[in-house]
C-alpha cells in the first residue's frame, strides 16, 4: 500500500477526537461541515457508503465521529451478491452518455426474460442537488432484489453544477418512462414501481409522486416522451417539501442564502425566485391523483425541517391521498433510523406493490427504536 494511502486510512481510524476533528477539517476543502466522496482521498472513497449511514450523499461530522467510535477497520462496501442478484449499470436512459443520466438495474438472479413480472423499487440518491451518486442506493436494494419478490433501479442525475431545476425532475421522469418503456425485456410489472429517495432524492420521489398528471414537468429527455412517468408509491425521507418556507424554522443552514443547496437548485437567491421555486416544492402539485406516500422524518432533523413533512402530509391528506407520517423522535437527518423503519418500510411497499396487508397509520418511533 502507498504511504499517501496508509496514512489516510490511519486517519480514518483513529480514535483521537482532536486528530479526527482536524482530519475531518482539512478534508472539507467547501468548509460546509459535511464531506462529500470527491472530497475523501482516494484510498478511502470506496469505503464512503459504509460511513454515509443515512444514503444522503454527504459524510457528516456525527457519522464521521459515529464510525471512528464504532472502532471498526472499514471494509470495501459490500457490492450485490453476484449468486443471487444480477446487476446492469450505467443504462443510459437519456440517449446522450452523460454518465450523470444513468441508471443501475438490479434483477434477482438469471430472471431477466421470466414471464412472470416483478414490481419494481426505485431508489434516488440525496447530497443537495449537488452531490451524491446512484451507487449509494445500491447497499439499501440488495436485500430486496436478493428476497426474489423485487426488481430495483438506483437513478442518477443532472447536479446543480450542471443544470438547475427543472432539469433533476426530467432526468428522474426520463428514468422512469425508460424502465417503463422496457419493462419486458427486463421482466418488470409497468404498473408496480415504488420509489423511495432520501433528503433531496426524497424530494424528487416527492415531485414524481405528485406530478404523474402534469406534462409541463415531463421535459423532452430520452425518447420514451410518451410513455407515463407515473408511479404507484412514495416513500420519502425527509425531503423537503416547499422550498420558499425552509427558512421559518430552525436549520444549520440558511436556505435563503445565494449558495443554499435550494438556492443553487432554482438558479439564484430563493427568495427572487419564488414563481420557480413553487415549481420546484411537490406541496404546489398536491392533488386526489397523486401516489400513496410514507413520510418518514426525525424531529431533530437539522437540516431539512421537521415541519417540512408535517405540512406535506397535511396537503396530502386533504386532497384524499393516502398518507403516513413516520416520525422519529429525537432522529437526525437520517441519524436514528432503526429496523422499525426499515419495517415500516417494507410493509408499505409490500402493501401497494404486492396486495399484501397493510395495519400502519401515523405513528410515532423513538429514534434508534
Amino acid at each position: 500500500m502507498k504511504i499517501a494511502a496508509s496514512l489516510g486510512l490511519f486517519c480514518l481510524l483513529t480514535t483521537s477526537s482532536a486528530f479526527a476533528q482536524s482530519k475531518f477539517d482539512q478534508w472539507d476543502k467547501n468548509a460546509d461541515g459535511k464531506l462529500s466522496r470527491d472530497e475523501l482521498p482516494k484510498a478511502l472513497q470506496r469505503n464512503f457508503d459504509r460511513v454515509d449511514r443515512d444514503g444522503d450523499g454527504f459524510i457528516s461530522r456525527q457519522e464521521d465521529t459515529d464510525f471512528r467510535q464504532r472502532g471498526q477497520q472499514p471494509k470495501p462496501t459490500k457490492g450485490p451478491s453476484t449468486d443471487k442478484v444480477d446487476s446492469l449499470k450505467d443504462l443510459d436512459y437519456a440517449g446522450t452518455g452523460n454518465p450523470r443520466q444513468s441508471l443501475d438495474l438490479y434483477l434477482p438472479k438469471g430472471y431477466k426474460g421470466s414471464t412472470k413480472k416483478l414490481p419494481l423499487l426505485v431508489f434516488i440518491h440525496g447530497g443537495g442537488w449537488a452531490k451524491g451518486h446512484k451507487s449509494s442506493g445500491t447497499r439499501r436494494l440488495m436485500s430486496w432484489v436478493e428476497s426474489g419478490d423485487y426488481a430495483a433501479a438506483s437513478i442518477g442525475y443532472r447536479l446543480t453544477d450542471e443544470a438547475q431545476w427543472p432539469v433533476q425532475i426530467h432526468d428522474c421522469k426520463a428514468a422512469i418512462r425508460w424502465l417503463r418503456a422496457n419493462s419486458s425485456q427486463y421482466s418488470i410489472d409497468p404498473d408496480r414501481i415504488a420509489v423511495w429517495g432520501t433528503s433531496a432524492g426524497g424530494h424528487l420521489v416527492a415531485m414524481l409522486g405528485a406530478t404523474g398528471d402534469a406534462p409541463e414537468l415531463e421535459g423532452a429527455v430520452g425518447s420514451h416522451t410518451d410513455t407515463s412517468s407515473s408511479v404507484t408509491c412514495v416513500v420519502n425521507f425527509f425531503g423537503p417539501s416547499e422550498l420558499l418556507t425552509m427558512n421559518d424554522h430552525p436549520s444549520k443552514i440558511d436556505h435563503n442564502a445565494p449558495d443554499s443547496p435550494e438556492s443553487k437548485l432554482v438558479g439564484g437567491p430563493l427568495q427572487q425566485r419564488v414563481e420557480i421555486a413553487q415549481q420546484a416544492s411537490p406541496i404546489t402539485w398536491v392533488s386526489a391523483a397523486d401516489a400513496p406516500s410514507l413520510i418518514v422524518h426525525g424531529t431533530a432533523d437539522q437540516l431539512v425541517p421537521y415541519p417540512q413533512s408535517i405540512d406535506l402530509e397535511k396537503a396530502l391528506e386533504a386532497a384524499s391521498v393516502p398518507t403516513i407520517l413516520l416520525t422519529v423522535q429525537d432522529g437526525g437527518h437520517g441519524q436514528g433510523f432503526g429496523p422499525s423503519v426499515s419495517e415500516a418500510v417494507q410493509s408499505f411497499v409490500a402493501h401497494h406493490l404486492r396486495g399484501e396487508p397493510l395495519e400502519m397509520d401515523d405513528h410515532t418511533v423513538e429514534a434508534g427504536q
